[in-house]
């Protein structure tokens, strides 16, 4: 995606206030945040370089100037491998059959039978799940495309409603598709998907231009059922060794908490569904 890596670093330099970093803060400024001057000076390389480095003309950058523009900007662990990624992207071979889950990965969905899981694949598409996870969200009962997560949470209306927390779930679905994008330049689904969801959202596209990072390792999410009511749930996000990017998304609820009372209430009534 062309301009990633100077919109990126853009963004970074904005946030990042001259006195925080030792410099001068007097006179007037065109732009917030750091120039590009003072990032080349501190980070030890020419105003040239840099500017280059900005305008994606850097392929042969080397670690030591990456690092060094990161630890400048103030970059956290994702930020610092998504300026990896996009500053120097891997030549990538032919693109991959969609991926599948295999058995062994359904029957350890189907063995949790007290906690939803479900997994993901880099576009955050809903590939398998568990009965839980689709009494939850009644996977079965939609189309692959209407298990698209960034799909759900910007192109339905109903979300606003489901996710009590729409607007943090829409960051965290922007910043975790960020980083993917990052390192899969030449996903042309990935690409497509975001293509879609700038034109169709102006929420997607305001904060796709936030050039937020972050993966969704972990966290709590809340929904709102239609039948059970509000859920909460801790989740963690497990990667699946030797499956490419599938990752295994578990929701835990606290054990004998309102929550976990009423999916086992939910579970019943969708298992007497299924009879």
């Amino acid at each position: 995606m062309d301009g990633d890596l100077g919109d990126f670093l853009r963004t970074r330099r904005a946030r990042i206030q001259p006195e925080e970093v030792g410099l001068p803060s007097h006179g007037r400024r065109r732009v917030p945040g750091l120039r590009r001057e003072e990032v080349a000076q501190l980070a030890g390389v020419s105003v040239d370089y840099y500017i280059r480095l900005e305008q994606g003309r850097g392929p042969s950058v080397s670690d030591a100037v990456l690092d060094a523009v990161a630890r400048v900007l103030r970059l956290d662990e994702t930020e610092h491998a998504y300026l990896h990624a996009v500053a120097r992207p891997r030549k990538q071979g032919a693109r991959p059959a969609a991926p599948r889950v295999r058995a062994g990965i359904q029957l350890l969905l189907d063995s949790m039978d007290r906690t939803p899981a479900f997994v993901l694949d880099r576009r955050m598409t809903v590939l398998a799940w568990n009965a839980l996870a689709d009494a939850v969200f009644g996977y079965s009962a939609t189309t692959a495309e209407a298990r698209s997560i960034p799909r759900q949470v910007f192109l339905d209306p109903a979300a606003h409603d489901f996710y009590p927390e729409w607007q943090a779930v829409a960051a965290q679905s922007v910043a975790h598709l960020r980083v993917q994008a990052g390192h899969h330049h030449n996903d042309r689904q990935l690409t497509a998907l975001v293509g879609e969801l700038s034109l169709k959202s102006e929420d997607f596209r305001r904060l796709w231009a936030d050039h937020q990072v972050r993966e969704c390792a972990y966290g709590v999410k809340r929904v709102q059922h239609p039948v059970a009511g509000r859920l909460v749930f801790p989740y963690e996000t497990l990667t699946l060794p030797g499956e490419g990017d599938l990752a295994l998304l578990v929701y835990t609820p606290e054990p004998g908490s309102e929550t976990a009372e009423r999916l086992a209430l939910l579970g019943s009534w969708a298992s007497a569904e299924v009879r």
